[in-house]
């Protein structure tokens, strides 16, 4: 049975999890250093939602961390209204719940709101759970970007225009 998750806004006290969880998702170099993932959480347009485990939601206003976050999105619109998910995490032990389709519907609906007219989101071209992810979620690839990750890896980026969301939301 899967676990039920509460999907809330990012919270100043959530960061270091954050990056942790990242770091746990992603292999070095392709993981966000704190500063890389500090400035992405600071930038004009940018939101971050966050998906804890829904029991302990309720009992996390009496701890002082948010140990039971299972994953988050964060992404961005720029002035051109595109949307840019900037990194999708899960942890292991969270995968395959539906919670990676949670956060993206949310990210893809505050695109909407935002008023954009497609996203982009970049993986890495060996990445395969994430391109069926994608692909499954209505996303095409647009290009290949040579040596994306450390210089070496290349990178697929999706798009999806924002039209194709609403038949996923409604």
């Amino acid at each position: 049975m899967p676990v039920p998750f509460r999907i809330r806004e990012f919270g100043a006290g959530d960061f270091e999890r954050l990056w942790r969880i990242d770091r746990e998702c992603f292999p070095e170099g392709i993981a966000y250093s704190k500063q890389e993932l500090k400035e992405y959480l600071g930038r004009r347009g940018a939101f971050c939602y966050v998906a804890e485990r829904e029991d302990s939601a309720r009992v996390r206003a009496a701890r002082t961390r948010s140990s039971e976050i299972a994953g988050f999105i964060l992404g961005e619109s720029d002035r051109r209204k595109m949307g840019h998910v900037i990194t999708i995490d899960v942890l292991p032990h969270a995968r395959r719940a539906g919670l990676g389709s949670q956060l993206m519907s949310m990210a893809e609906e505050r695109f909407q709101k935002a008023g954009c007219s497609a996203i982009v989101l970049e993986t890495a071209v060996d990445n395969v759970t994430a391109i069926r992810f994608y692909r499954r979620r209505g996303y095409s690839i647009l290009k290949t970007i040579p040596r994306y990750y450390m210089g070496s890896i290349d990178a697929l980026q999706f798009y999806k225009r924002i039209e194709d969301v609403s038949v996923l939301t409604s």
